[in-house]
């Protein structure tokens, strides 16, 4: 390689499970491009002599470090939630950051469906019962005709909203930005109004970002305010419950049961009490997975890669202060 092509070449470091086919994909937008493929084994080490980071670091990584070297132009997100990444320096600094909000919300919509009929229609119990050769009938419950509040109203509570809508069920949202109501919502409340709506739904949806808003929203006072029998659904950020107050009130029966793609600490210590509780249903934060994930995440990067290189706005620019896309992004 020449000084002159080492001069103007931009590294591009990937930290997303990508095949040969993907760095093709992205390298062909540019002769200009050198593309890194640091995976979770080498980004701690690698992230700090990148111009442009795609991808989601699962592993501690020196943001400090990397910001203060000024190099970091542009952060591509290979998740919708920010929180692995909007850390204070970062948000203090003119790095761009770009998410993958909505890219997902097909995948997050059919996990909630998942969830949220395992707990109605007794599929704890009942995969309990096969195990034990038990073909006891006992009683379930309907989906049809409940009420359902959906807090956060982004790109994920849309499509989840949208995939509802045709159970007959009436749904309330919550939302930072409570417009644009889509025509599956009876109502859009403000954030601030939570306890508000929690208290007239049967099923209550998370699809919150987290940040130090969300944080524990969900705490002792939330729960109490929900209506006896509700049922719970976390598709969002583990921290945005308070899992001990979780706890206490599925343990009380205040609450019918709980949906948990996502809990405070990942992975879910051995201890939990939630693991025993016949009225849980737990998956290992496998929300956003599809046998296309890593395609699709590959396509929005390098839509907008050729966005930044010719200087044009960029899909899912992140408002760094609210840790997601303001409504009018796009």
């Amino acid at each position: 390689m020449n000084l002159v092509a080492t001069i103007f070449e931009m590294r591009v470091v990937l930290c997303y499970p990508v095949e040969q086919r993907h760095r093709d994909q992205i390298a062909a937008i540019s002769p200009d491009l050198e593309i890194v493929d640091a995976g979770q084994e080498r980004i701690a080490e690698l992230l700090g002599t990148a111009d442009i980071f795609c991808g989601h670091a699962k592993v501690p990584v020196p943001w400090d470090e990397v910001v203060k070297a000024g190099r970091l132009q542009w952060i591509q997100s290979s998740a919708a939630g920010m929180d692995h990444c909007l850390v204070p320096s970062v948000i203090a600094s003119d790095i761009l950051v770009t998410s993958a909000s909505g890219l997902f919300a097909d995948q997050v919509a059919e996990q909630t469906l998942a969830l949220l009929l395992g707990l109605l229609r007794g599929l704890p119990t009942f995969f309990r019962q096969q195990r034990e050769k038990d073909f006891t009938r006992r009683p379930t419950g309907d989906l049809h005709g409940k009420t359902i509040g959906i807090i956060g109203l982004g790109g994920n509570g849309r499509r989840i909203a949208e995939v509802l809508a045709p159970f007959q069920v009436r749904i309330l949202a919550t939302d930072m930005f409570p417009h644009n109501k889509p025509p599956e919502v009876e109502s859009i409340r403000n954030a601030n109004e939570l306890h508000a709506v929690l208290s007239q739904v049967d099923i209550a949806i998370l699809c919150v970002p987290l940040n130090s808003q969300t944080h524990h929203m969900i705490d002792a006072a939330a729960l109490a305010a929900m209506k006896p029998g509700t049922i719970l659904i976390n598709v969002a950020r583990g921290p945005v419950v308070d899992e001990a107050a979780l706890v206490d009130a599925l343990a009380s029966g205040h609450l019918a049961g709980a949906g948990l793609d996502v809990t405070e600490v990942e992975p879910l210590a051995g201890t939990s009490p939630l693991w025993e509780m016949s009225n849980v249903i737990i998956t290992p934060h496998v929300g956003a997975q599809s046998a296309k994930r890593v395609d699709d995440s590959t396509n929005l990067f390098c839509e907008n890669l050729e966005r930044y290189l010719l200087g044009k706005r960029l899909r899912n620019v992140v408002d760094k202060q609210l840790g997601f896309p303001r409504p009018s992004s796009d």
